[in-house]
């Protein structure tokens, strides 16, 4: 809730449920039963699940569930961080009730005070008493550097700050559930896993039966789930929540969000990407060693980049060999005046070699008119592209062949090698403190909800938020400037792409201010 705000107004982003007044020390328990929820269909549960809360000059918050919510009689128990040695020089053991973090830092002297999340971090009482806790942990989707590491310590952060006894990992994803042993979680079982790259748990795609998922959870005794992976898995776990609620069951349902292409919104970034970009570099050095030693030579990497192009970008930024970089999210085309091949044409004749960066998802359109599109999907939804390192290497090679000119092309595909590695000491600590603050929501009885760093500070996000759009590259931002000045290239766009894109960024902009100004 809002600092400074003794009053504040709680509605649904629907419909508004009732004008209530709640203190500062007020929890969701304090909000009368009838406005809480009313169960009915799936669509209905999840209509209610928006928490928000309204104060004064435009301050939002989009607070996230908590067993509160639909167990008002749950005892609460003294943090045992109070007596850990650890903390013991702390001056400030747990996070103020009020704090929240913005969504937006860069404000104007006229603007709301923009939409907040709850700030992650421990709490002076927690819901569980050590003894009665039994956690899990999953991981889903692909891999990427840092699993081991949230892992590591999800299990250290619950048995060293809060004496947790029992850990169990779920095996294989989802389906691990109702499908597969568990491995039982000790300090000493994880003890070195953070130094190996993938997932010890084993991951899988796809697998998600809510029913089934629940009914296994409580067979087991299990109160607190961890589920760690991309927007699909966070869109299943919001699914588990609302059935272990719909259940009326003590359980703690809480996300940390992974994708190494960095596309989940509102967070400032995804653990394992730094990594990523780091280990992009080896691939990009090779690819220019390699152009520089023949004639006409050219060096092509794909990285990861399904629907956004932030690897593709930064490691273009970090490296300064690129000449060339394609994203999603930048449309091109490949022939007449200004198009892709008449500009590889130019560099190579100018320089005598050139390094080119692409995404896997830029060119789909174009790839899809050449060849016969299967448009599948692989079981967690997503639509199985087709190979644009490959297509683009092929046409560069016909086009040179056509003008009868040498060309040394060497195509570097380095994506599962960059998956598959250990995270680098940045994203260690970042892994660490996402597990840590995860932990400590929990504890808290927060659910429903996933941990993520908003404007460098750690906040509890609603499972919605996390999931209703994709974060990718705005192409009329400075940071893609930087880019295409550090490449020399063109932007490929025409006048009227240009225009559209910067409509919608605007749009999106203005969307947040008008809502606030709507809701006051």
């Amino acid at each position: 809730m809002a600092s400074g705000n003794s009053n504040i107004r709680l509605t649904n982003s629907y419909t508004q449920l009732a004008d209530l007044t709640i203190t500062r020390s007020g929890s969701s328990a304090d909000i009368p039963r009838s406005a809480r929820i009313r169960l009915g269909s799936m669509e209905d549960i999840t209509k209610y699940e928006k928490k928000i809360y309204q104060g004064e000059a435009g301050y939002v918050l989009e607070d996230v569930p908590h067993l509160a919510d639909y167990l008002p009689d749950l005892p609460t128990y003294p943090n045992p961080l109070q007596d850990n040695s650890a903390y013991s020089v702390v001056k400030q053991y747990f996070v103020n009730t009020d704090d929240t973090v913005v969504q937006k830092v860069i404000q104007h002297k006229n603007s709301s005070r923009g939409n907040h999340f709850r700030r992650a971090g421990p709490r002076q009482k927690v819901y569980f008493e050590s003894d009665e806790v039994r956690a899990c942990i999953v991981t889903c989707g692909g891999l990427c550097p840092g699993l081991n590491t949230v892992i590591r310590e999800i299990v250290c952060g619950l048995q060293v700050m809060y004496g947790v006894k029992e850990l169990i990992g779920i095996q294989g994803g989802y389906a691990g559930f109702y499908s597969k042993n568990t491995v039982a979680l000790t300090r000493k079982t994880v003890d070195d896993i953070h130094k190996k790259g993938g997932t010890i748990l084993g991951t899988s795609r796809g697998g998600h039966d809510t029913i089934k998922i629940v009914d296994s959870i409580q067979d087991r005794g299990i109160n607190m789930v961890f589920i760690i992976g991309g927007d699909g898995t966070q869109k299943g776990a919001a699914a588990i929540y609302q059935e272990v609620k719909r259940r009326g069951y003590k359980c703690v349902v809480c996300g940390i969000p992974k994708t190494i292409d960095n596309d989940i919104c509102v967070i400032d970034k995804s653990f394992g990407f730094d990594t990523a970009v780091e280990e992009a570099q080896r691939a990009i050095n090779a690819a220019h060693v390699e152009s520089e030693s023949a004639e006409n030579g050219i060096g092509l990497v794909k990285l990861m980049g399904r629907y956004s192009g932030f690897i593709a970008q930064y490691a273009t930024l970090a490296s300064r060999d690129v000449d060339l970089c394609l994203i999603p999210e930048s449309p091109f085309y490949l022939d007449g005046h200004g198009g892709l091949l008449e500009f590889i044409e130019k560099r190579i004749k100018e320089f005598g070699h050139m390094v080119i960066v692409v995404a896997e998802g830029a060119g789909q359109d174009l790839i899809a008119q050449d060849m016969k599109s299967m448009n599948t999907k692989d079981p967690s939804g997503n639509k199985l592209l087709l190979d644009v390192g490959l297509w683009l290497s092929q046409k560069i090679k016909e086009h040179f062949a056509k003008k009868k000119k040498t060309l040394n092309l060497k195509y570097i595909d380095p994506t599962y090698m960059i998956r598959a590695i250990p995270s680098n000491a940045s994203d260690n600590v970042y892994c660490t403190l996402l597990a840590q603050c995860a932990v400590h929501g929990a504890m808290a009885g927060f659910t429903g909800m996933t941990v993520g760093l908003v404007n460098g500070r750690h906040a509890y996000i609603p499972f919605y938020k996390i999931t209703e759009s994709t974060n990718k590259v705005s192409i009329t931002d400075r940071m893609w400037a930087r880019l295409l000045s550090s490449t020399n290239q063109p932007s490929f766009m025409h006048k009227g792409n240009v225009e559209e894109e910067k409509n919608e960024v605007e749009e999106h902009l203005q969307a947040p201010v008008t809502a606030t100004n709507n809701g006051n």
